[in-house]
Parts: structure tokens; C-alpha cells; sequence
């Protein structure tokens, strides 16, 4: 066992629980992580739990002042320990949940993130967290969810007029109509529409097609979001061990193809792609 262990008390190596880190960042399981490095499970999980609050932390300290001019948010779903049909509405521990993410177009770096249920109250703590993250006016498009705009939504509430505010709705239908075949006629997006919520913003901006695409990257990324198979989430601390871990690796290390840079360096938040054992040992 290493001397060096900023991890808590964790009686593994830190070489190794790097190892482990990078390995959840770029899409493998639990189980599988387990059988490639020879530890236990339990050991894994006390990796991501003991990781994820470090780059929970990492974030929280980092990202403040965000100077951007366009902000999409979206949110991307999945369920921990049982879908919703096998327990009840007010279980806060399993079923649905959902992952709040906001967007800076231009920098594609995610300022906050937020899971949780998809009620009102939990969307006032999300966007009041992104309030509290950005500097100056800016334009804010988001879905046509409720709680973010329907009466005293959470935008309106957080946000009052200082910012320019749209949503977008996209309809969906079968590409061909007359086919009921399952497996060749997928849905596809037949209608879009936008509508001004706030202010003047920029119509021709005001979509979340940058949002969803992040949304591809942590089902892509991360296992527990991978649908139609045995990697979800069977407890909610560990989904956001695992939601913190993607996107402080998203944001700190991994260069973004749109403009060969990490996002926190085209945000001008760092001047250098860092690496995950720096992240770990960073002091806060």
C-alpha cells in the first residue's frame, strides 16, 4: 500500500485508484473495473465515493464567474434501484431521477449539474446554483419543462428579468408514417418550436441541441446512464458520485474536439488540461 493517500483512508494504492478513476471516466462498470484491476467491488465503490466528493468539491471551488453568452440546459434521465412502475411516487430514494445540466455553447463546459427528482423544488435549487456560478446578462434556453417557466417558475423566480430567456419544443413523429414496423422507422424530429419567456433573446440561438449533445457524452461516458441494461444505479449517492466524477473529468481533462481544448480552458477558468491524480490531490 502507498504511503501517499489523499483519498481518505482508503487502503489501496493511489497509482491504482487513478487507474480506477480514469477507467469509470471513459464508460466501464463497476463489476467490470473490478475483474480488470483485481479489486474487490466494494472497493471500486469506496474509489468513486471517495473520488466523487473531490471533484464535487473540485467543481464547486472552480467554476464561478462564468463569463457566456449563451447558456442551454436540459436534463437527462435514468433510474436508481428500480424503475418507477415498481415503487412509489414519493420513494426520494429510488425510481426516476434526473440530471440537470447547464451548457455554455461556445465553450461546451457544463457550469453545474444537479440530480435529483424532476419537481419544482429541485429545479429553484439548480437554477439558483447556476445563478449563483455566472457573471453578467446572458441568453438561457431550456426545454419546455413547467417548473422553468409556467407561472412563478424557477428561471422567473432566480433570474427575474436580468436575463434573456427562451424556450424549445421539439415534436417528434415516426419517419415514415404509414410503417408500423418497430425496428426501420425511427422517431425522428418533425417540428421544432421556440418561444420567447424573457427579455430579447435571439431566436435563431435559442435551442439545446448543444445540451443534448452533452447528454450523449455522459451515456456514453457513464455506465449508470446506459439504457437497456444491468449498469443503472443502485443507490442515489452513488449516481452522484458518478454524475460529479464525468463531469469534472469532462470539464478538467478530457480535450473537447470542438476546439482542442478542455472546456474549463476555453472558459478561462485553468490554463492547462489537468490530469485526474492532480484533480485528487488538489488542494482546495
Amino acid at each position: 500500500m502507498s504511503e501517499f493517500q489523499p483519498l481518505d483512508s482508503l487502503r489501496v494504492d493511489f497509482a491504482q485508484a487513478c487507474q480506477v478513476v480514469h477507467l469509470l471516466c471513459e464508460g466501464m462498470g463497476v463489476r467490470a473495473v473490478s475483474r480488470f484491476t483485481s479489486l474487490h467491488r466494494d472497493t471500486v465503490l469506496s474509489i468513486l465515493e471517495s473520488a466523487g466528493e473531490k471533484c464535487a468539491e473540485f467543481l464547486d471551488v472552480k467554476i464561478h464567474d462564468v463569463k457566456a453568452e449563451n447558456v442551454q440546459v436540459d436534463e437527462i434521465h435514468t433510474f436508481v434501484g428500480c424503475k418507477a412502475k415498481q415503487t412509489t411516487r414519493d420513494d426520494m430514494e429510488r425510481g426516476d431521477f434526473f440530471t440537470f445540466l447547464s451548457v455554455d455553447r461556445a465553450s461546451k463546459l457544463i457550469i453545474n449539474w444537479h440530480t435529483s427528482k424532476r419537481d419544482k423544488e429541485n429545479t429553484l435549487v439548480f437554477m439558483k446554483d447556476l445563478e449563483r456560478r455566472m457573471q453578467g446578462r446572458f441568453q438561457l434556453t431550456t426545454d419546455e419543462y413547467w417548473g422553468y417557466w409556467r407561472g412563478n417558475g424557477a428561471v422567473v423566480s432566480v433570474f427575474g428579468a436580468g436575463i434573456n430567456y427562451a424556450t424549445e419544443k421539439k415534436i417528434f413523429g415516426l419517419k415514415f408514417p404509414n410503417d408500423i414496423s418497430r425496428w426501420k422507422n425511427p422517431m425522428i424530429v418533425t417540428a421544432i418550436k421556440r418561444q420567447c419567456r424573457i427579455g430579447t433573446p435571439d431566436m435563431a440561438m435559442a435551442t439545446t441541441c448543444h445540451a443534448e449533445r452533452t447528454n450523449l457524452s455522459v451515456r456514453t461516458f457513464t455506465r449508470r446512464f446506459t439504457r437497456a441494461t444491468l449498469g443503472f444505479s443502485k443507490k442515489l449517492e452513488n449516481l452522484r458520485h458518478a454524475v460529479a466524477l464525468f463531469v469534472c473529468h469532462f470539464n478538467f481533462v478530457r480535450k473537447h474536439g470542438a476546439h482542442g481544448q478542455t472546456p474549463g480552458q476555453a472558459a478561462g477558468l485553468t490554463d492547462k488540461a489537468w490530469s485526474i491524480d492532480e484533480i485528487l490531490t488538489a488542494t482546495i
